[in-house]
């Protein structure tokens, strides 16, 4: 991989507000053009993001849908604890959670960079297309979010 910062959408588009990643990264790519930065829709090939994450990078920013904790909509950004998401959770090459890319990851023998995960909780999964009302609200948000943390990492030299 050339670029020094991935920003990796994640989700099921079919599944209602799973496809919250896939959206998002929709509207990120006009947004961000340093060369160092490279943003792709996932979709849910969790072992294509695992593979493309062996050869290496300075920063992954996961952007992805969150279970719902009572705030459906709210956007969260947080640093990715590995050792607790890698824990416990067997190699699934169908599976695309960011728990399951990691341990697809370090069953390839590669180990994961710095993280920042975007994620939005959601309203519903259900079997259809399309966001909920609100958390596509959220989708401009979360792309500013984007900007924001890749700025940072920029910025804070975490990339070479």
């Amino acid at each position: 991989m050339t670029s020094e910062i991935l920003v990796a959408g994640i989700g099921n588009i079919f599944l209602g507000d799973d496809g919250f990643g896939p959206e998002v990264i929709r509207h990120v790519p006009e947004r961000i053009t340093d060369p160092r930065v490279r943003v792709v829709d996932y979709g849910i090939r969790g072992m294509h993001l695992a593979y493309d994450l062996l050869d290496g990078c300075d920063a992954l920013v996961l952007i992805d849908a969150l279970p719902d904790r009572g705030a459906p909509g709210t956007v969260h950004v947080f640093e990715a604890d590995h050792e607790s998401l890698g824990a416990g959770v067997g190699l699934d090459a169908h599976a695309m959670d960011p728990a399951a890319v990691f341990a697809g990851l370090a069953a390839l023998g590669g180990t994961p960079p710095y993280t920042v995960v975007i994620g939005c909780e959601v309203s519903d999964v259900d079997e259809r297309m399309g966001l909920s009302p609100v958390v596509a609200a959220a989708v401009p948000d979360a792309v500013t979010a984007v900007e924001d943390v890749v700025a940072r990492l920029i910025t804070d030299a975490r990339v070479g």
